[in-house]
């Protein structure tokens, strides 16, 4: 039921449309159920009429009281025709509007999902979004939307139409006689309980293949994006073997649901069968006897028909129901996730020269202490670089002063204000990112330094370029700046792809800019003209500087050294020198091995 209720959430919104459309698709049935009534009259009153046993008019005995024709005549005949080719059009019209009402209430709602669950696959935070893997994100958003859309749109318009017919169909077939409905009482007990073992098989059945689809949508991504690795390994008959293991278990599965299907569509014909023909043996027997007329057998006989078929209807819609409840299971788990970040600040204008500070910030992943009692106080203009090995906390650290995570101890605040008390939108427009796993996107390369700012002019996008030294490697593509790169930016260098990052964060005008070991992939030389190119360019803005080396923060206002999510050292570079702790001891190894002289680096790539 928590299921029903969260699709109703999206499916109220369409109510008065779906209303109208079940209206309509009610006319339409009535019209369905006259048919049978008016080929019972044209028997009756046309092909065997007995002027000394009249058949009971019913309810289309205002057509034969003789103003339309003598019963037996051609000129009644066609009186009749008539109103069954108007009542068969009225039908014809009304199921084309329920039909386009019903499927237009649909695509809406799948719509609604399909943006529902994109927007909450951006807003929620990386840690709660790290829970699902990629094939599981990919079959939630486009797999799931489309078929637990189907369950309000067209499943329940057939349980509803399927119902109405069936007691439309009982009360007619009661009307004629009610020892008619003896074989269908007798046959229905077995019938629900052969439905209800149908369909607990079925929903466990769509469950595993719906898990199965997920992870051979994660094996797929993976494989997108790992396509350079798995080569380099030769490692594709491995790959292939999994995915054939996937694509085997779901062929096992729907093997298994086509079987199961068919036992149990070979079941339930027989039960309608039976149905079936017990009643027409009922129903001639009350022919032979007087009881009916003979246009009542020929109208039982189409009920008997409708009323089996719509039973058969309602074991399918119920049976394709338990694959769209466990589509909006999955949708409602993701929709409904709450995540660690909490957006409940005022939307505010950016301040445009903030002073951030942090106090007695921790942060914690599960059990995992990642950050520690962190002071930092960053007045706007200080350059503040930020060393440590490897799951020091340097990356989490630089993540919390956006809330892409929320510290779970401590504040850091802008202006005096906890940063909490802001929107995201206000907090994140303060920073400009650079991060050291850089994605671009399938676009143009303008495209992708324009990212934070489409509409600006192309001087922008060419000065942006020129700041991050990505102006003459650009000009030397084959289409400038419209070329096209490949998904996270294949086609380009490692430090090309990260000039392009550093160019699309500078684009942004944010008053901070991070970079998160955003020049590792960069030479000695080539970084150091970036960093002289970017401290030009934005000489009054904060900068924050995460690297592991030490030419890189050799000349930041104050430096501070990470291990296990702490600050060990902290001060300028000469102060850490004269300290002869951690830093110094990187800054001599670096110094040894030539890294801070970059007098070889780079000459050839600018």
């Amino acid at each position: 039921m928590d299921t029903f209720r969260f699709g109703m959430r999206y499916w109220k919104r369409y109510l008065p449309l779906s209303v109208l459309s079940k209206i309509c698709s009610l006319i339409a049935m009535l019209c369905d159920i006259s048919l049978p009534l008016l080929d019972a009259v044209i028997i009756d009153y046309i092909l065997a009429y007995d002027p000394q046993n009249p058949a009971d008019e019913g309810f289309f005995g205002f057509l034969v009281d003789g103003r339309l024709g003598e019963p037996a005549t051609w000129e009644l005949f066609g009186w009749l025709a008539l109103v069954f080719v108007c009542v068969f059009l009225c039908r014809i019209l009304f199921l084309y509007i329920k039909n386009v009402t019903f499927q237009w209430c649909g695509l809406r709602m799948e719509c609604d999902l399909r943006e529902k669950t994109y927007t909450q696959l951006l807003t929620l935070d990386g840690e709660t979004i790290s829970r699902y893997n990629m094939g599981e994100l990919l079959t939630t958003m486009n797999r799931d939307t489309i078929i637990f859309k189907e369950m309000y749109s067209r499943i329940f318009m057939n349980i509803f139409d399927s119902t109405c017919m069936l007691v439309f169909s009982v009360c007619m077939l009661a009307s004629f006689d009610y020892r008619l409905l003896f074989i269908p009482v007798a046959v229905a007990p077995f019938f629900i309980v052969a439905l209800v073992r149908y369909l607990k098989r079925a929903h466990q059945l769509f469950r595993a293949i719906r898990e199965s689809y997920s992870r051979i949508n994660l094996d797929v991504q993976e494989n997108i994006d790992a396509v350079r690795i798995v080569r380099s390994f030769a490692g594709e008959d491995e790959e292939m073997k999994k995915f054939d293991e996937c694509n085997r278990r779901i062929y096992d599965l729907s093997m298994q649901q086509v079987r199961l299907t068919s036992k149990y569509d070979s079941i339930f014909l027989l039960f309608q069968q039976i149905g079936y023909v017990g009643t027409i043996i009922v129903a001639i027997q009350l022919v032979l006897s007087m009881s009916i007329a003979p246009g009542a057998l020929t109208a039982s006989t189409t009920y008997v028909t409708k009323f089996i078929s719509h039973i058969t209807q309602i074991s399918r819609a119920c049976f394709q129901m338990q694959n769209q409840l466990v589509s909006g299971s999955r949708l409602k788990k993701f929709l409904t996730e709450e995540g660690a970040v909490h957006d409940t600040g005022t939307v505010l204008v950016a301040e445009p020269h903030p002073h951030i500070a942090l106090q007695g910030v921790g942060l914690v992943f599960g059990e995992k202490q990642v950050l520690k009692n962190i002071d930092l106080d960053l007045p706007y203009g200080k350059k503040l670089g930020v060393m440590g090995g490897t799951g020091s906390g340097k990356s989490a650290l630089l993540k919390s002063l956006s809330r892409i995570f929320d510290v779970t101890s401590g504040s850091i605040t802008i202006n005096g204000r906890d940063i909490r008390e802001f929107s995201l939108e206000t907090v994140r427009a303060e920073y400009a990112y650079v991060f050291q796993d850089v994605f671009l996107f399938s676009n143009t390369i303008d495209a992708n330094i324009a990212f934070a700012r489409p509409d600006c002019d192309e001087q922008d996008v060419y000065a942006a370029a020129e700041t991050a030294q990505a102006s003459t490697f650009i000009a030397r593509l084959d289409e400038g700046y419209n070329t096209i790169v490949g998904e996270r930016g294949m086609g380009l260098s490692g430090g090309q792809k990260q000039r392009i990052s550093i160019a699309r964060a500078v684009i942004k005008g944010a008053p901070v800019l991070i970079l998160d070991d955003a020049s590792s992939a960069l030479d000695m030389a080539t970084e150091r003209r970036v960093l002289t190119s970017l401290k030009r360019e934005c000489p009054d803005k904060t900068v924050i500087i995460a690297t592991h080396r030490v030419s890189s923060v050799m000349d930041c206002d104050e430096i501070i050294y990470l291990r296990d999510g702490e600050i060990i050292e902290r001060g300028t570079a000469q102060e850490l020198i004269a300290q002869n702790g951690v830093f110094a001891a990187i800054w001599r190894l670096q110094e040894s091995d030539g890294q801070l002289d970059d007098s070889s680096y780079g000459k050839g790539e600018i």
